[in-house]
């Protein structure tokens, strides 16, 4: 069964190489309009985009992203934020008191963000532009706060470069549908499945030099990630950002 949106869909792939190309304010501020519409918990749209063009802060973007040369390379970058402030300014006008340190906002909030930057990330490659998310944007959220000047109850999840590709992206093989459908119950995850595309994986050579050897492959490589603790300060950093009480 195809498309045309769904034909577009198969072929996202991250753009990691931009032409010096600037993207129209009014193209940036479409793609955003379309992220808006996007499907939100309660409607409550806890969520704010804040778009940056200049080439001196892109630059300081990209030393806390982890020197991502496409963050400072892309003429747009987007960071996507959780925004509980909005809602503590609704609360205090209808004299309420927001209960901003539940996890449930912190979960709705994430939800939001990411229903509308995926909807943003269709609108932007459907006008012939290219986006990479950047995961980055949580290396230094302390940072980050301060160069965006984000009020409390507001925190950066993830960033988008956005831009002309340079060429076009790299399509990389997803597992088998039977490996993430599950009709009625769960199923237990088929060692020949995950086999099979560790195999696929491997023969595009998308992993090359990254491991230490040959046989590095996409099991090695996601054991190996989620074998390590990451970005172990995010507790205290959203915690004194209001998103989380001092129990959670």
């Amino acid at each position: 069964m195809n498309t045309p949106t769904i034909e577009q869909i198969h072929q996202h792939g991250s753009v990691r190489n931009y032409q010096p190309k600037p993207v129209p304010r009014e193209m940036v501020e479409a793609i955003i309009a379309a992220g808006q519409r996007a499907s939100t918990s309660l409607n409550l749209q806890m969520y704010s985009v804040v778009a940056i063009t200049d080439a001196g802060e892109r630059e300081r973007l990209r030393n806390l992203c982890g020197g991502q040369a496409h963050v400072a390379q892309a003429p747009v970058f987007l960071a996507w934020c959780a925004d509980l402030s909005r809602l503590q300014r609704v609360c205090e006008l209808q004299g309420y008191t927001q209960e901003a340190g539940y996890m449930e906002n912190l979960l709705l909030a994430v939800v939001d963000v990411s229903i509308a930057m995926q909807n943003a990330a269709l609108a932007a490659e459907s006008l012939g532009l290219g986006i990479c998310y950047i995961g980055g944007i949580r290396n230094h959220p302390k940072e980050i706060i301060d160069l965006l000047k984000l009020p409390s109850l507001t925190f950066p999840l993830v960033g988008m470069t956005l831009g002309w590709p340079e060429n076009p992206p790299l399509i990389r093989p997803r597992l088998a549908l039977d490996a993430v459908l599950h009709w009625g119950t769960y199923n237990s995850h088929d060692e020949k499945a995950l086999r099979e595309y560790d195999q696929i994986m491997l023969e595009s050579g998308i992993y090359e030099g990254r491991g230490d050897g040959e046989g590095y492959g996409w099991m090695e490589h996601s054991a190996r990630r989620v074998c390590l603790p990451m970005r172990t300060y995010l507790q205290e950093s959203l915690k004194e950002a209001g998103f989380l009480s001092s129990e959670d």
